[in-house]
């Protein structure tokens, strides 16, 4: 095992063999395996957004198995889906790379201003699939977002308990944010610092833009000197947030984009110091073979260096 993962695994020592063993895996796997950062293929796009919405690009990608295996041959660290999706295919690809079960969802067709995701899946069923842990969407900001944190601090004790990860995906939403804010500096810190807060191994949040969304917040960061001007800036601001970066933070890779901003983005994302993306549209939309050739390139990206 690499110093970098042992260093890792040191943040985490409340936890038990099981949850740690199971980090190890996720951080010791695929080509980016040693070196501390993580590249994870997520696939809750059908439930989230609609079929056609997510998979009409690359019709390859109405077939759960189509993007296992597109996580498998691009040497991703783990791969993220719903409970049904993991259902059609995890016995086919046993132990070929980490899984982690999404176990809450939200959907399309009821618009409400109040995000509140349901829980469909449970500790249970990640076992019985051979799950490394779960991922849990939060929604900061939400007038629901208290009974949310509660959700899921129980599934979080129940999925510790079984030796397994926690995954947060922390997006800010609700009738108090506009849609700019949600991206903003401050809001995207506050964030990612409660998923860590909350118990969180690993968490994802959307790339923060330089708008300060609270008034007093910005005097609070011009007072301070906390730059926001770059991406990088500001990425080195979220990591901070997380206990001095003492948790796994890894940022979302969005809605889809030329290949050229994409890759500035994950450029400025790894000199913020950010330990990886969880990157789904942007892969799995593209043809599989330029897929996997963009996914290897945030790889090394990443890395710092060029990876077989």
């Amino acid at each position: 095992m690499s110093p970098r993962v042992r260093e890792i695994l040191s943040w985490y020592g409340a936890d038990n063999i099981g949850v740690l063993t199971n980090l190890a895996r996720v951080l010791n796997h695929g080509l980016l395996r040693g070196s501390g950062k993580l590249l994870i293929l997520p696939v809750d796009q059908g439930f989230e957004h609609g079929p056609a919405k997510s998979f009409a690009k690359n019709p390859d990608g109405y077939d759960p198995s189509y993007h296992l295996e597109l996580a498998i041959e691009a040497g991703c660290n783990a791969y993220a889906a719903p409970l049904g999706a993991l259902e059609v295919c995890a016995r086919d690809y046993a132990g070929e790379i980490p899984l982690i079960l999404k176990v809450n969802h939200s959907d399309l067709l009821y618009e409400s201003k109040v995000p509140h995701s349901a829980v469909i899946a449970c500790v249970e069923d990640a076992l019985r699939l051979g799950c490394v842990g779960i991922g849990f969407t939060l929604y900061p900001g939400s007038a629901e977002r208290k009974p949310m944190y509660e959700i899921f601090a129980q599934l979080a004790r129940e999925a510790r308990k079984a030796g397994l990860l926690v995954v947060a995906w922390s997006y800010p939403r609700g009738e108090q944010l506009s849609k700019e804010d949600e991206t903003a500096i401050d809001v995207v810190a506050y964030a990612a610092h409660l998923a860590a807060q909350l118990g969180a191994h690993i968490i994802k949040v959307k790339p923060p833009k330089a708008h300060i969304q609270n008034e007093r917040t910005q005097k609070i960061y011009l007072d301070n000197g906390i730059k926001v001007r770059t991406l990088a800036d500001r990425v080195r601001h979220v990591v901070q947030s997380t206990f001095s970066g003492r948790r796994i933070l890894i940022f979302s890779g969005g809605e889809v984009q030329s290949t050229a901003d994409l890759l500035q983005e994950v450029h400025e994302l790894a000199r913020g110091g950010a330990f990886g993306s969880i990157m789904g549209r942007n892969a799995f939309q593209r043809p599989k073979k330029e897929a996997l050739a963009l996914l290897k390139e945030v790889m090394e990206t990443f890395a710092g260096r060029p990876l077989n």
